[in-house]
């Protein structure tokens, strides 16, 4: 057994941790960075999660009715595998060119609170450490339901971008935005697509008429929903797969070519002994940490998803600056610094929202202006005619005392970037008559931002149909 001793040892290959551990290298800071897998080296965001994903999703959508399914699939996977491969090699050099980073392939254990052994094969490396970031990220959570361990025809968001042959048919277990988006990108491709979820409606957390607009997009590309509903049991055939699903008012035998279960995802903490370090976690297996990412021992952190938090790369970007401000700084950035962070889920157009939706600002309780439009509805937004999308929708919520932005939903073509310009107007201040009266680009997405603006109109005092 070999023994080394570093100021910081980061364990896991995620967006937290490989920029941290780039940040202290480069200031001399003596770093040791542990990942269990070659393949995951850059992270799950490059590897099997963002970037992969949204590949398939544009790749999907750049399909034309006379071209064959299975070849288009076959090759947006080999192009995905050239994209992340191409990242793989990056992200590695990134680190590697930096003489104070110590890049170590094994899997890591706690046997203290500052020390780590890390095993690879018959070699055993024990590891000392100031500070420790935990930083090992989610799997996919594999829900009870009978034969789905057994079936050779179930898959999760991962193993499902390696699918092969292309499912004629494939039905999804979980309506939720990983559920969806595979959804849109499968049926783009070709595939008959069936999402089974046990939720009454689709998308709870979402405004009624922006729920409605997603699902008849989907819809219109061929998705059938089997709503307020749960999938019992998974038999396989020698041909296909028998899925059991019931419903409110009966029992569906559904024959597929293949399960997506996108049901959520676990921490990954299997194999750590986080209890060898006295290292807390909570109800769900997520490492506790305060609004600083220091968890229940001091000088060992946690960044990205395995904290609990939000699961989006740019958290965990975020969370490597907290934690560099407390090994390199004043200490005083946290958690609570976070204003108006945006999401997007990247369906075709891609649905993007920032702060409260029509329901949350209703049932505050405070006055609210709403602003509401369908972008085939914009006439001072001809970009999506021009690129041949007009699908969905731009609402805008404002409070009618101060002017300023209280949340938005975009759903159209440039969502992820135009959600981003209303978000940093409420972190700014910047107004909704600055925003409605901005000189923007033509043709663009932004501008529909004058048109919309312009319809502001008080929002009744009863919060809308759950």
């Amino acid at each position: 057994m070999a023994d080394i001793e570093v100021e910081v040892l980061v364990i896991g290959w995620g967006k937290g941790g490989k920029t941290l551990a780039g940040a202290l290298g480069r200031q001399g800071r003596t770093i040791a960075l542990v990942e269990q897998s070659e393949s995951m080296y850059g992270g799950g965001c490059i590897n099997i999660a963002c970037v992969p994903t949204k590949d398939l999703v544009h790749s999907a959508a750049e399909r034309r009715p006379g071209d064959d399914p299975q070849t288009w699939f076959t090759d947006a996977v080999a192009g995905r595998d050239d994209l992340t491969a191409r990242l793989r090699a990056r992200n590695h050099a990134m680190l590697a060119d930096v003489d104070a980073v110590t890049l170590i392939d094994g899997r890591a254990r706690f046997v203290g609170p500052h020390e780590v052994e890390v095993t690879a094969g018959s070699d055993l490396l024990h590891i000392r450490a100031g500070s420790i970031v935990i930083n090992t990220g989610t799997v996919p959570a594999t829900p009870a339901i009978a034969g789905a361990s057994e079936s050779a025809r179930v898959y999760d968001s991962t193993t499902i971008q390696h699918v092969e042959p292309l499912p004629e048919r494939l039905l999804i277990v979980g309506g939720g935005y990983v559920g969806l988006e595979f959804a849109g990108m499968f049926a783009h491709f070709g595939s008959q697509v069936t999402v089974v979820d046990h939720g009454e409606r689709l998308m709870r957390h979402e405004d009624r008429d922006v729920a409605d607009t997603v699902q008849a997009l989907l819809e219109e590309s061929g998705v059938e929903f089997v709503l307020d509903a749960d999938v019992e049991r998974i038999e396989d055939e020698p041909d296909a797969a028998t899925v059991v699903v019931a419903t409110a008012d009966d029992i569906r035998r559904l024959t597929v070519d293949a399960v997506l279960v996108a049901t959520g995802r676990k921490p990954t903490t299997d194999g750590l002994d986080l209890e060898a370090a006295g290292i807390a976690v909570d109800d769900r297996g997520f490492v506790v940490v305060d609004d600083r990412l220091q968890t229940s021992v001091p000088g060992v952190f946690a960044v990205g998803d395995i904290n609990g938090g939000p699961q989006f790369t740019y958290i965990s970007l975020d969370d490597h600056r907290i934690v560099l401000d407390q090994l390199a700084g004043n200490g005083q950035r946290s958690r609570a610094d976070r204003v108006a962070v945006p999401s997007t889920v990247f369906l075709t157009p891609p649905l993007a929202r920032v702060g409260m939706n029509e329901t949350q600002a209703r049932e505050s309780g405070r006055d609210v202006l709403v602003a509401s439009k369908r972008i085939a509805d914009i006439a001072a937004m001809p970009r999506p005619k021009i690129v041949g999308d007009t699908h969905g929708l731009i609402k805008v919520l404002v409070d009618p005392h101060t002017d300023l932005i209280l949340g938005a939903t975009v759903f159209s073509i440039d969502a992820q970037e135009v959600i981003n310009l209303l978000a940093l107007a409420m972190r700014a201040g910047v107004t909704a008559t600055n925003l409605r009266d901005g000189i923007w680009t033509h043709p663009s997405s932004t501008e529909a931002l004058n048109e919309v603006l312009a319809g502001l109109r008080p929002t009744a005092v009863a919060p809308s149909a759950p």
